[in-house]
């Protein structure tokens, strides 16, 4: 049963702050350069609390995580943020254009939602975590007492509760990103509205888009909330997590590949690999000079019939598809579900099994970076011909279909880390959940 609630949310005050300059892309998509950019935008941006700035004096005393906390207490008692007067839920609208250039619409809403575990079967993972992230998270979480972004969850029905959210009011909040993403909140605190949205959410699964690390975050704070308190209170702040609520079949719902560059790698034979690969895929040699919108084309024609990789070396390019029954040693123990997923082909088999990388160092991202764009995943290889890059080569993927995401979710079985990349992200510091 999903549990959802109206909050009364924390939100920058805008008689004081313009909201372009305080808000901020979630903390883990924030590059040195856009910290230092939202830094500079306003001493009130969100970013002095999500992802602050470390520093060569920082102890126990004073570090980024207590800084974050002074940030949200100061900024409380400025009025720069203030909390709603009424419990409400928030209709959440990001209009957009794709890749492609078509303009889309994506509806949700933001609410609390209940932390369960997953072995309640109410919400469900897609991805893998690393502990790293979520001790930096738990950190925050415990010297804020605040939850500062969203989760992403979807839920399906036909329509229903868009519907019941529908308003002809002008929006609460509406403030466009920087990459040209129109975010706009409209405050619903209409206790018939709320009531009929929490029961039609009652039955409704979850599924984690995007947010897998802070959910388990919630989870391990609740669960360190309740052993202090020596028994658990159903009703206390830290037992919900502020979500974002979307509809599986919202037409504006995006899911973009995310690309693999393996790089500084000992030794690495383009005619090597090519050999080694033979074994377990059909191998073509494509045109080494294709621009990356032809090799996003071809990827996306090869795909149609099934499983469809495309590696990029400094001046060779490979596409690979038609997989051998060879490739089944390494994909042994897996579903059928995950066999049939193009990421997980390109873990298991080629990133594993042809370029020996193994699990460990995959997680920690040794020799591996991960790039949206096609672009630049070929731009990092041919320019390390120069010797201004140290990538060997890239794999370019079709998105995952957000059918097989939940699929692969429902059924208690997991994808590699980013293997989705849900588009656009959303955007943080719209509302904030504050536990005290």
């Amino acid at each position: 049963m999903a549990d959802i609630r109206p909050f009364r949310a924390l939100r920058y005050n805008p008689e004081k702050v313009t909201a372009s300059n305080v808000v901020t892309q979630p903390y883990d998509k924030i590059s040195p350069a856009m910290q230092e950019r939202y830094y500079a935008a306003s001493p009130f941006n969100l970013v002095r609390i999500i992802l602050g700035r470390r520093e060569a004096g920082d102890n126990t005393t004073d570090n980024v995580y207590t800084r974050a906390a002074g940030f949200g207490r100061q900024w409380r008692e400025q009025g720069i943020l203030r909390q709603d007067t009424a419990p409400s839920i928030y209709t959440y609208s990001q209009t957009f254009a794709a890749p492609s250039g078509k303009v889309f619409e994506r509806r949700g809403f933001i609410a609390l939602g209940r932390v369960e575990d997953y072995s309640a079967k109410v919400v469900y993972r897609h991805e893998q975590t690393l502990a790293k992230p979520k001790a930096d998270r738990l950190d925050l979480l415990r010297a804020t007492r605040a939850h500062y972004e969203q989760l992403f969850l979807l839920y399906e029905d036909s329509g229903e509760i868009d519907s019941l959210l529908a308003t002809a009011a002008h929006p609460t909040i509406d403030v466009t990103d920087e990459y040209g993403v129109a975010h706009r909140v409209w405050q619903i605190s209409d206790a018939a509205v709320v009531s009929a949205v929490q029961e039609k959410m009652r039955e409704q699964k979850l599924v984690i888009a995007d947010g897998h690390h802070r959910y388990e975050t919630a989870l391990n704070f609740r669960n360190e909330c309740r052993a202090a308190a020596g028994a658990m209170n159903s009703e206390a702040p830290n037992e919900f997590v502020m979500m974002t609520f979307i509809n599986l079949n919202d037409p504006g719902l995006l899911v973009l590949p995310t690309h693999r560059v393996v790089h500084s790698l000992k030794s690495f034979s383009a005619d090597e690999f090519q050999r080694a690969s033979r074994e377990f895929f059909e191998v073509e040699d494509i045109d080494a000079a294709l621009s990356p919108e032809k090799a996003t084309a071809i990827l996306q024609e090869r795909g149609r019939g099934g499983t469809a990789l495309l590696a990029v070396a400094a001046n060779r390019v490979f596409v690979l598809h038609s997989l051998k029954a060879a490739a089944s040693k390494f994909l042994a123990g897996l579903s059928q579900r995950q066999q049939s997923l193009d990421v997980v082909v390109l873990h298991k088999v080629l990133l594993e099994g042809v370029l020996k990388l193994s699990e460990e160092s995959i997680r920690n991202q040794q020799n591996l970076s991960y790039v949206r764009e096609a672009a630049e995943a070929v731009a990092a290889v041919r320019v390390a011909a120069e010797g201004k890059s140290a990538a060997n080569v890239a794999f370019l993927i079709n998105p995952c279909p957000v059918e097989k995401v939940r699929e692969i979710a429902l059924a208690g079985e997991v994808m590699p880390q980013k293997s989705t990349d849900f588009y656009p992200k959303l955007m943080s510091g719209l509302t904030a959940y504050a536990l005290d």
